[in-house]
C-alpha cells in the first residue's frame, strides 16, 4: 500500500472517530458506537484533524495515478471542510434534511441492535451541545436562517411526541430512557421556537459569496453562476413543453394545475397501503438490475440486492439512499417518507425509484463500495452530490433511453422529476443571489422568492404541495446542493456525448460506464479531466 493510500485509511478511521455518528450510519468498522459531539469543543476538535489532514495530503507523495486521484479527492472535501468552519458554518448548523437532529436521528436507526440503548441515553447531550454551539453562533454574528429554525423545531416535536417512543420500544430500551431522548427532543423543539427564533436570521438568502462556496463544495466544480442560471431556465422551458405535449396525449387541453390530481386519483397509478408500497418499489428495483446488468453494466453479486425502507416520521418529504455498509454487511437501502399517507403515486414513483435505486444511486454507490483499486477514503468519504446525484439523474435519462416510460402516466412521472430538477436550479440560485427572472419567461424580472419557487414546483413539476414547501424550506437551508442533480447531470451527459464522437461507431456505453465507476467518486471538475483522459475531446 502506497503512503497516500495509507494516510486514506487513518483518515476514515480519524474521521470516523471524532463523527461516531456518521460511523454508525456509514457502519465504519472499529468506531466505538456513538453520538457525534456537536458542541463548539467538538467542532474545534474536527477542524483541528482537517486541518492536520489537509498538511497531511500536501507533504504525501503520489506515487500512481492512483495516489494523484486519491490525493485530489481527499484535497477537495479537507480543503472545503476548513473553509466551512473557517466561515463559523458548524455554529449555524440547521436545515430540514442533514443538520445534527437528522443526523442524530439516522444514528439511532443504523446503530447496532446492542448498542442502541447507549444511543438513546445520549440523545439529550448531543443536543445541548448543538444548542450551545447554535447560540455561541448567534452570540458571534452567526444566526442560522430563523425558517430552518422554525422547520427543524417541528421535526423535533415529531421525533419527541411520537417517533422515539415507538423507535426505542421496538428496539427494546427502558422507558426511562426513552423518556429522556424525548424530553431532550421536545425541549430542543421548544428552545429553537422560543429562543433561538428571537436571535435568528429572518432573511432567508446567504448571498453571492457563500452561495459559491457551498456550490463548490457539493459538486466539486466552480460555477459561473449566469451561465448556470440561464442554462437552468432554458432547461424548465424545454422540459415544460415536453410535458405539455404528454398531457396532451393522455389528457387533451386539461390544465397543468389539474394534472396531479388527475393522475393521483385513477386507480391505475396508485398503490395502496405500506406493504404494498414496499413490494412494487422493492420489484422496480429488482427488475431494473435484471435489465441492465451484463448489458450495460456488470453488477458485483455482493451488491446485486437493494433493500426499501419506510422513513421515520418527521422527515423531510424526500425519498433518499444509503450506501453499503463498509464491510457490505449491511446492503444499500432506499428510504421512503410516507408521512402518514397510505396511496401512493405509481406514476411519479417509478422514475423516482429508478433514481435511488437501479440504475441510479445504488447501481453507482454498490459500485465503489466493492472497488478495491480505489482509496478508501474515495470509497467511504469521497462522494460529492454532483457526481453521485449527477449520476442519478443521468440513470433517469438513462432508463427512458431504455423506453421504461412507455406508460403515458409514468412518463409524465418522470417528465414531473425533470422539471423538479431544473426548477430546482433557477429558484436555488435565485432564492439566495437575488437574480431574477429573466425576460421572455413568466414573470420576467420578479425576484424569486419562496412563494414563485413553491407555485413553479406544483404547477410545472406537478409537486404535491406538502413536498413542494419541503423541498423549497430544504433549498433555503442547504444552498448550492439543490441545483447539484442538472449540474452533475449535464456534465455526465456532455462527458458521453463527447466520448460518442470521439470513438464514432466503436463506441461502447458499457465500456464507458465501466471507466467512469473505475475512476471512483469525485468532484465534477476532477472527473472531467479524469474522463477526458481515457475518452479524448472530439472539438
Amino acid at each position: 500500500m502506497s503512503r497516500m493510500f495509507e494516510l486514506s485509511d487513518r483518515a476514515v478511521d480519524q474521521i470516523a472517530a471524532d463523527d461516531p455518528s456518521l460511523a454508525v450510519v456509514l457502519a465504519i468498522p472499529g468506531i466505538e458506537p456513538g453520538l457525534t459531539d456537536f458542541s463548539p469543543g467538538g467542532i474545534d476538535a474536527r477542524a483541528e484533524l482537517t486541518r492536520g489532514l489537509l498538511a497531511e495530503v500536501e507533504t504525501t507523495p503520489a506515487e500512481n495515478d492512483a495516489d494523484r486521484r486519491a490525493a485530489g479527492v481527499m484535497r477537495h472535501h479537507l480543503q472545503h471542510a476548513a473553509a466551512a468552519d473557517e466561515a463559523g458554518d458548524p455554529l449555524r448548523d440547521i436545515n430540514i434534511l442533514s443538520s445534527p437532529p437528522q443526523q442524530i436521528r439516522m444514528a439511532l436507526e443504523f446503530a447496532p441492535a446492542n448498542a442502541t440503548g447507549e444511543l438513546v441515553d445520549q440523545v439529550p447531550s448531543a443536543l445541548a451541545g448543538w444548542r450551545t454551539a447554535l447560540g455561541e453562533g448567534a452570540a458571534r454574528g452567526l444566526p442560522a436562517s430563523r425558517r430552518q429554525a422554525l422547520r427543524v423545531a417541528e421535526q423535533l416535536a415529531v421525533y419527541g411526541d411520537s417517533w422515539i417512543s415507538s423507535f426505542a420500544e421496538e428496539r427494546g430500551c427502558s422507558d426511562s430512557t426513552s423518556a429522556a431522548a424525548a424530553a431532550a427532543f421536545r425541549d430542543t423543539a421548544v428552545w429553537l421556537t422560543d429562543v433561538y427564533a428571537q436571535q435568528a436570521d429572518p432573511a432567508d438568502a446567504v448571498g453571492e459569496e457563500r452561495y459559491l462556496r457551498a456550490a463548490a463544495a457539493f459538486n466539486g466544480i466552480e460555477l459561473d453562476l449566469d451561465d448556470t442560471f440561464a442554462w437552468g431556465w432554458h432547461e424548465v422551458d424545454r422540459l415544460s413543453r415536453a410535458m405539455r405535449t404528454e398531457v396532451d396525449e393522455l389528457y387533451p387541453g386539461l390544465p397543468m394545475t389539474e394534472v396531479r390530481a388527475r393522475l393521483d386519483a385513477d386507480p391505475a397509478y396508485q398503490i395502496q397501503g405500506i406493504p404494498a408500497l414496499v413490494d412494487h418499489l422493492t420489484s422496480l428495483t429488482r427488475t431494473a438490475t435484471e435489465r441492465v446488468d451484463g448489458e450495460l453494466f456488470d453488477i458485483d453479486p455482493r451488491v446485486r440486492e437493494c433493500g426499501v425502507e419506510i422513513a421515520a416520521a418527521g422527515s423531510a418529504a424526500a425519498p433518499y439512499y444509503v450506501q453499503p455498509s463498509e464491510d457490505l454487511s449491511r446492503p444499500g437501502t432506499t428510504w421512503y417518507p410516507a408521512n402518514g399517507d397510505t396511496v401512493f403515486p405509481r406514476w411519479w414513483l417509478e422514475t423516482v425509484w429508478f433514481h435511488e435505486g437501479v440504475p441510479g444511486h445504488h447501481l453507482q454507490l454498490g459500485a465503489i463500495a466493492v472497488h478495491d483499486d480505489v482509496s478508501r477514503f474515495q470509497r467511504v468519504l469521497g462522494t460529492t452530490s454532483g457526481h453521485a446525484e449527477g449520476w442519478a439523474l443521468y440513470a433517469e435519462n438513462l432508463a427512458d433511453e431504455l423506453g421504461w416510460f412507455a406508460d403515458p402516466g409514468t412518463r409524465i412521472g418522470y417528465l414531473s422529476a425533470q422539471l423538479m430538477r431544473a426548477v430546482r436550479v433557477v429558484v436555488d440560485i435565485g432564492l439566495h443571489t437575488d437574480r431574477r427572472v429573466p425576460a421572455g419567461f413568466r414573470g420576467e424580472r420578479r425576484s424569486i422568492t419562496p412563494d414563485l419557487a413553491l407555485t413553479m414546483l406544483t404547477d410545472l413539476a406537478l409537486l404535491p404541495e406538502p413536498f413542494a414547501r419541503s423541498e423549497v424550506d430544504r433549498y433555503l437551508g442547504m444552498p448550492g446542493q439543490a441545483i447539484s442533480y442538472k449540474v452533475g447531470e449535464r456534465v455526465w451527459t456532455q462527458l458521453r456525448d463527447d466520448a460518442r464522437a470521439a470513438a464514432g461507431a466503436s463506441f461502447d456505453l458499457k465500456s464507458w460506464h465501466g471507466q467512469a465507476f473505475d475512476l471512483g467518486p469525485m468532484g465534477l471538475a476532477q472527473f472531467s479531466e479524469e474522463m477526458r483522459a481515457v475518452s479524448p475531446d472530439p472539438h
